[in-house]
């Protein structure tokens, strides 16, 4: 068998000392972040839950409010749809723009959007709750009047 030669030799004394560092402080790093989940009061499996649903962190509603310029009261699917289409040309990458504030955008208007149909099913249930309730409550001014 030849013997391996001083490149090998020196190739060793470089990638062991960077193996060893690597051993000690990735574990060293990882018992970090546990303990400052710890003290957040966040458990760890919780907290890579919620910010990382898929891929990424989600963006919060009043983020996604900033990104797309709008305020609360007129953030209506027009008004999303209108900003989105608006903010989204205006970064195109082909035009110079920036795909980081692209998908900044995207995001923004799925969040927002996501919102709007959360928004509608609730006030969709809680109608049909107050319609139930009423109809009740005429049914039982039927029977007292029966009675």
């Amino acid at each position: 068998m030849a013997p391996l030669g001083p490149f090998a030799r020196i190739l060793a004394q470089v990638i062991v000392p960077i193996a060893a560092s690597l051993a000690r402080a990735l574990p060293a790093a990882y018992a970090q972040a546990l303990q400052n989940a710890r003290k957040s009061g966040v458990h760890a499996a919780e907290s890579a839950a919620k910010t990382n649903p898929v891929f990424g962190k989600r963006i919060t509603r009043s983020e996604a409010l900033q990104v797309l310029n709008l305020a609360e009261a007129e953030a209506t699917p027009e008004a999303i749809h209108k900003q989105f289409d608006r903010y989204f040309e205006a970064n195109d990458v082909s035009k110079g723009g920036s795909f980081y504030l692209q998908s900044k955008i995207v995001r923004a208007k799925e969040q927002l959007l996501e919102f709007q149909e959360d928004k509608r099913a609730e006030d969709k249930a809680r109608a049909e709750q107050q319609q139930k309730e009423e109809n009740q409550s005429d049914e039982k001014q039927k029977e007292e009047k029966q009675q």
